[in-house]
């Protein structure tokens, strides 16, 4: 075998390094790889537009939930703060109830003095009991 010398070395290199490059060229503009590679790009494109349309409506779904979560939760607590002032309303009815029972006792036992104190008190108990459901509604 003989020893090639640099020259026909470098010679040979650049020579495999043109074909090569010819190689490549006659690749890239081979229409039938230009066709597939269109392909191929177009289904990428496709599968990420479906992937960004599914994270949508996944985001969408999610704040559809939070909203109807939020709206339970306000129902829920204007329910619960709507039986409390129910409740309260019906305590101060029944203490005017009670203040009026006790004033009409007083006034049967009681003289014209005392009769005209108790409907005083009465009229005052009632009169608070509607101040302070009134300022329980505001």
């Amino acid at each position: 075998m003989k020893s090639l010398s640099l020259a026909d070395r470098l010679a040979a290199a650049r020579n495999a390094q043109r074909a090569q490059l010819e190689r490549a060229r006659a690749i890239a503009e081979n229409p039938a790889i230009a066709e597939r590679r269109k392909a191929r790009e177009a289904l990428v494109a496709a599968r990420n537009a479906r992937n960004a349309e599914r994270k949508a409506a996944e985001q969408a779904r999610k704040e559809q939930e939070a909203a109807e979560l939020a709206a339970a939760q306000a129902a829920e607590a204007a329910a619960r703060e709507a039986a409390l002032q129910a409740e309260r309303e019906a305590l101060a009815a029944r203490a005017a109830e009670q203040a009026a029972r006790e004033a009409a006792e007083e006034a049967k036992r009681g003289s014209r003095a005392a009769i005209e104190e108790a409907e005083r008190e009465a009229a005052l108990a009632a009169r608070r009991a509607a101040r302070k459901a009134k300022k329980r509604k505001r």
